[in-house]
């Protein structure tokens, strides 16, 4: 089976996610948004509430489940490495998400339930799968720290927006027309073990 590879420029609109399908490849150029923190997800939520407003602007976005080390010297933000964090953590608060912020690509690593996915078919979303201990590979795409949210949290729980180029290749795990490449591992693997081989 051949791989497709698209470089693309993100955030992702609706019709950019959907022509992408379930086992392509991307590489990530332009701007993405970081968090890795379940305490943040929960405040996302408390925003839609109308509890407080969003740190940054984040409809549309390109929200990854990606932690980071950082620091904080004269007045800068620094990025010193990003890496994936397990997205199945957040699937209380995926679908909403998704849907109220219409986000076109999500991604980290583990995939997301069924909720969450039927959620990005609605929306045109793809959750894009980042390889598991490739921080170094990853880290070299940052380009520059564009904005901080809040900075009264801990450090790999703030929301940040960066600017990227050549982050990845990253596999659509999920695309937004229903494709799922966990459910199929799953199923294969349930298959493989039903027949005893």
């Amino acid at each position: 089976m051949s791989i497709t590879t698209h470089r693309m420029t993100f955030p992702l609109s609706s019709s950019d996610a959907r022509t992408l399908r379930a086992g392509d490849q991307v590489i990530i150029d332009g701007e993405i948004i970081i968090t890795a923190g379940l305490p943040t997800h929960a405040r996302f939520l408390d925003c839609l509430d109308g509890k407080e407003p969003f740190p940054m602007d984040l409809h549309g976005a390109s929200l990854f489940h990606l932690g980071s080390y950082s620091r904080e010297t004269a007045g800068q933000f620094e990025i010193l490495y990003i890496n994936p964090t397990t997205s199945t953590r957040f699937n209380p608060h995926m679908p909403r998400l998704i849907r109220e912020l219409l986000l076109h690509a999500t991604g980290g690593k583990g995939g997301l339930d069924d909720a969450s996915a039927k959620a990005m078919q609605e929306a045109g979303c793809v959750y894009l799968s980042f390889l598991g201990g490739g921080c170094t590979l990853l880290s070299q795409a940052i380009e520059e720290v564009l904005e901080v949210g809040w900075t009264d949290m801990l450090t790999h729980y703030r929301v940040v927006r960066l600017r990227v180029k050549g982050l990845g290749p990253v596999t659509v795990g999920i695309d937004a027309h229903g494709n799922n490449l966990y459910t199929r591992i799953h199923e294969a693997a349930q298959k493989q073990l039903m027949s005893g081989v």
